[in-house]
């Protein structure tokens, strides 16, 4: 399973890289204005700064709704460095770029992807990645991971190639659970990384550890 950040921070970056088991970044407008990143010059700079930071994948929303300008600023997103993926939206402008993309060998995300029907499509469409947001069903009182479930078994029966990138999770146990399930990938903040960390047995046997050592070599 491939570990994504989920953020435009270049600190939680660097301490997830350095941490040793990133192998992307994910990001969108949202995180970009959280940052305070603006400016369409800023923006592009940004990614640049993240891909020299990793090593893996990093994804790149496209602005616009419309075929001809996902076009556009996708081609101009995936000629600013070797790492990034081109993310597009769930629509028919969208699937119909993703599809363009694809056939010049432009690497895609399929954003914003709720429903198994929605997965076939952006798996048809050639994607490289499709980004099913498991947490924003869960606020919604529906089952996230299911849906993560029923594109596993889609893409099984018939061989696509697309990765599953778990999004939005939540939590170390939304990370847990999508690689129970099978998920290629997550993406989340760091603190669903660094979770996996935790456990309070793990700290009382070190500090018994450390106890013993100190009582035998004072």
């Amino acid at each position: 399973m491939k570990f994504f950040i989920d953020t435009a921070n270049l600190n939680e970056i660097k301490e997830a890289q350095e941490l040793g088991v990133l192998d992307g970044v994910t990001t969108n407008p949202s995180l970009m204005a959280k940052e305070g990143i603006t400016g369409k010059n800023n923006i592009l700079k940004h990614y640049v700064d993240i891909c020299n930071i990793v090593d893996g994948d990093v994804s790149a929303e496209v602005i616009a709704t419309d075929f001809a300008g996902m076009i556009k600023e996708g081609e101009e997103l995936a000629e600013l460095h070797e790492q990034i993926v081109v993310k597009v939206p769930m629509t028919k402008d969208g699937i119909k770029a993703c599809k363009y993309f694809s056939d010049k060998g432009i690497r895609t995300n399929v954003t914003l992807v709720f429903s198994a029907g929605q997965a076939l499509l952006a798996a048809k469409a050639g994607a490289t990645y499709v980004s099913p947001f498991l947490g924003r069903l869960d606020d919604i009182s529906t089952d996230g991971l299911y849906l993560i479930q029923e594109i596993r078994e889609i893409y099984d029966n018939y061989g696509f190639e697309t990765e599953i990138l778990a999004a939005s999770i939540r939590h170390t146990m939304h990370v847990v659970n999508c690689a129970k399930i099978g998920a290629d990938v997550m993406t989340g903040p760091l603190s669903s990384i660094l979770g996996l960390l935790k456990h309070p047995l793990t700290d009382i046997g070190l500090a018994q550890f450390l106890a013993d050592y100190a009582k035998g070599n004072e």
